[in-house]
């Protein structure tokens, strides 16, 4: 009995500590992508690649574990993801394009390629597992 006493009493404390430091933020990320383009034919067009900076959701959320003697494990558990919760359209250039055979294209309209990303704006925690928002 006394033991678990004392293990209940430091899930407890545990729970209270893990509350103090959630930090769910959005970050700077810089991210190598590389991107093919084909023709209708399905023969590679050219291949563009580059550094683009981009936000990512990173960081902690509370989550707690609880004795229960109701679960068939014996404990509660309630954990928390730090996640996106508002996402925007972004225009990224690569700007190192190449044609199949690895030249360098240089012509104004296939040097560069356009891609619209989807990132964060805002992040928070959400349950783990939960995709229904």
């Amino acid at each position: 009995m006394f033991q678990s006493l004392i293990f209940i009493l430091i899930l407890r404390v545990f729970c209270v500590l893990a509350q103090s430091d959630e930090n769910c933020e959005t970050l700077p990320f810089q991210l190598h992508l590389i991107k093919e383009e084909y023709d209708e034919l399905g023969r590679l067009q050219r291949t563009c690649d580059g550094e683009v900076t981009v936000n990512k959701c990173e960081g902690f959320c509370s989550s707690q574990v609880q004795p229960s003697v109701i679960t068939p494990t014996g404990f509660l558990k309630e954990c928390y993801c730090c996640r996106e919760s508002f996402l925007k359209d972004t225009l990224v250039t690569l700007s190192h394009c190449y044609d199949p055979d690895g030249v360098r294209l240089t012509s104004n309209e296939m040097a560069t390629m356009d891609l619209r990303l989807k990132e964060p704006t805002e992040c928070k925690c959400f349950k783990c597992g939960d995709f229904s928002r």
